[in-house]
Parts: C-alpha cells; structure tokens; sequence
C-alpha cells in the first residue's frame, strides 16, 4: 500500500509540474555565433514564442564549433525536461557525413519538434568584382580558374554546403576559404580579400541593398519579392539548371522529454509562426515561414531524414570530411 501511495504521489507531482509547465525561463541553444543567420532567426523566434509559453523568458544561448555539433551534443545531453530546446539549420542532417564520429545520434537523441522556415542561399561578390550579372560571373569563374577564392563560413556551414554544390554544377574547382562564422567571412568579401560566397539571404539581403557586396542569383525555384531581392534571377533561369537550395531551420528537444511538453511546444511553435510580425520580419530577409505539414513532428523527422539521405552522397564526393 505504501509502495502504492508512494507511485501515485509520484505521478500526481509529474503532473502537476507538467500542468505548470514552463514555470522558468526555456534555453533555447544555437549551435553557431551570435549574429549569424540562425542567430537572427532564433531570436525573433524566441521574442513571439515567449508570448505562447506562459510569458516565459526565452534565452539564447549560443554553443557554437564544430560546424554546429558542440550545440546540438549540449542539448542531447541536457535533462529532457523542455527547459533547453535547439534551433538547427540543415547541418542537422549533414553532420552525419561531414564527421566521423558524431557525438550524438540525429534521428535518436532527439524529439522533433517542427520545422521554422526555409531559407533560400544568394551568390554575392566582392563589390570590385568586374562581372555585373550571373552570366558574366559564369564567364568571369571559367576564365579565372585556379585564382578564384570562394568564402565559408566553416565546415558543415550552409555556406559550405552551398559552395560545393556551386563548383560540382559548374565544374569549377575554387580555393575554398573557411572562416569561424559567416559575420567575418562575410567582413572579408566587402572589403576583397575574397572573390565570391553563398550565403543565406538573413545574411546577405542588407549587404546587397546597401551595396557593399554584389548579388548575382538565388537558390530558390522562382524569384523572391524583398526589396533587396526582387531583381536576382534565379540559378536555375540563369542556366544552372535543378540547383534548387533552401537552408532549413528546426526545433528539437532532448530525447525523452514528455509527450505533454513536447506537445506543448510544437503548439506553442505553430502559434508562434503564425505571428504576422514573425512572418513580416522573416520575408524582409527572404526567408518563407513553414505552413505545411513539416510543423508536425512526424514530418519534421521524415524530411530530415530524407535531407540525410540527399546530402550524404553530395559531401562524400566532394571528400571533405572532420574528424
């Protein structure tokens, strides 16, 4: 009767601090730099997410190394309590193949919780660049061979994601130069130490509309409507036929954390991206907030696993591989 008494004491207390639940301020850990893309897009996030989480402070904290696994192995160890929440882009699923010996399993050490938005990637040059259009570019790579410097912001970063998929289509092998972030590898091509990168439109928009960098295409199926994008074609128009791009972000928890709260926060997550401010904030940088069925766990973890699959042979061709 004790032992009885005992469990349903027990029960009766889980219940109730799930009822409470958030009853703290909810961690949610960027995996990169503060003032990255994923960064900008964590932040507005965790400002209208806070609204539909009983008020609750949001906190950022960014993890940042290792192409964004130091982050995600933070959250995977972390207690799964819904206090301490990742927000990922596509390395998520490329991690996998980028790194030997991964200090987490992406389909198993997490629950899914949705998908936040697709990004799609731009091709921008340094403003002393003489080619003026994406066909002159074309030109000015094919001519330029074996001097072109293209710019990363590290290994496993969307932007080395993009540039490998960038000299695969074209056949153009190009001195890659990886940085520790996007914000200094993004410094170094306005100011022309580098030729060229591919970088995500959170990143590059305000750099293109104020002329400091020039933007030459879109990775997206058809042409964005931001004031700063309207006038890039896309790579695909451009005669770069099938490259098709989009960095994706997502929320996860840690693996075992409760149905009820996991439940919580995808609610909490499709309320909040639903927030007309949230969405205006994220088309001025050319992102497209999720609408579909990617908001439900099942299918966030579906497509992930699907991107796994579409970027593991991508990468391992290319032969650029961590340890």
């Amino acid at each position: 009767m004790k032992k009885l008494l005992a469990a349903l004491a027990t029960t009766a207390l889980s219940l109730s601090a799930l009822a409470a639940y958030p009853e703290k301020p909810v961690t949610i850990v960027v995996p990169f730099a503060a003032g990255g893309p994923t960064d900008k897009v964590a932040r507005d996030l965790g400002v209208v997410l806070s609204k539909h989480l009983n008020n609750q402070t949001v906190i950022i904290e960014n993890v940042g190394g290792a192409g964004g696994t130091l982050g995600a192995a933070r959250v995977a160890k972390a207690a799964p309590d819904g206090y301490t929440l990742l927000l990922h882009h596509i390395g998520m699923a490329t991690s996998p193949a980028l790194y030997r010996k991964m200090p987490y399993d992406t389909l198993g050490d997490f629950e899914y919780l949705g998908m936040v938005n697709d990004v799609p990637m731009t091709i921008v040059g340094r403003p002393t660049l003489p080619a003026g259009t994406m066909p002159e570019l074309v030109k000015w790579l094919e001519a330029n061979k074996g001097k072109i410097n293209l710019a990363n912001a590290g290994l496993g970063a969307a932007s080395h994601l993009c540039g490998l998929l960038f000299q695969q289509s074209l056949k153009i092998d190009m001195t890659t130069v990886p940085y520790k972030g996007t914000g200094p590898a993004m410094t170094d091509l306005m100011g022309g130490q580098v030729d060229i990168m591919c970088d995500q439109t959170t990143n590059t928009s305000a750099q293109i509309e104020g002329g400091k960098v020039k933007g030459y295409a879109v990775t997206s199926p058809r042409r964005l409507s931001t004031p700063a994008l309207a006038k890039l074609p896309t790579l695909d128009e451009s005669g770069m036929k099938g490259f098709n791009v989009s960095i994706w972000h997502g929320m996860y928890a840690p693996k075992g954390t409760p149905k009820p709260i996991q439940d919580q926060l995808n609610a909490a997550l499709r309320k909040a991206l639903a927030d007309p401010e949230f969405i205006k904030r994220q088309e001025a940088l050319g992102a497209v907030v999720v609408s579909d069925a990617r908001l439900s766990p099942a299918d966030h973890k579906k497509f992930v696993e699907a991107e796994i699959n579409k970027w593991g042979p991508v990468i391992k061709a290319a032969g650029q591989y961590a340890d």
